[in-house]
């Protein structure tokens, strides 16, 4: 049976999740296109491989964690999460705190951008 664009997409990104959450970074920046953009608050935008790599290997400020999703909304290539993350900050801190992220998807299932929201007191 051949997935649909939404359902490949759906799958993928369930399986960054996990990859995050093992640490397994060669393996999730694969699921990435090679010039893929990721926004997220508090950095530049990061892009393509090597600013992936060095972002969850050095600079991201979460040590472990575990992301739950709770809603996953998918149309075509635009896939829409959000989820609660549990984990401790390289600092010894831990946190709760929910999230949202929107992906637009590229052929054959790789992430082409990515926009991280958490939901925290900002403005």
């Amino acid at each position: 049976m051949v997935q649909t664009t939404a359902a490949l997409g759906v799958s993928r990104i369930r399986r960054y999740y996990q990859l995050v959450d093992a640490g397994d970074v060669p393996a999730l920046v694969d699921l990435f296109t090679p010039d893929a953009h990721y926004r997220r608050p508090g950095y530049q935008p990061l892009v393509g491989h090597a600013e992936l790599e060095r972002f969850y290997r050095e600079q991201r400020v979460i040590r472990e964690g575990e992301h739950t999703l709770s809603t996953v909304v998918a149309e075509d290539d635009e896939i829409a999460v959000h989820g609660l993350f549990r984990g401790v900050l390289r600092d010894g801190a831990q946190v709760e705190l929910r999230f949202a992220d929107f992906f637009r998807m590229a052929p054959r299932g790789r992430i082409a951008s990515r926009d991280t929201f958490f939901f925290v007191p900002a403005v």
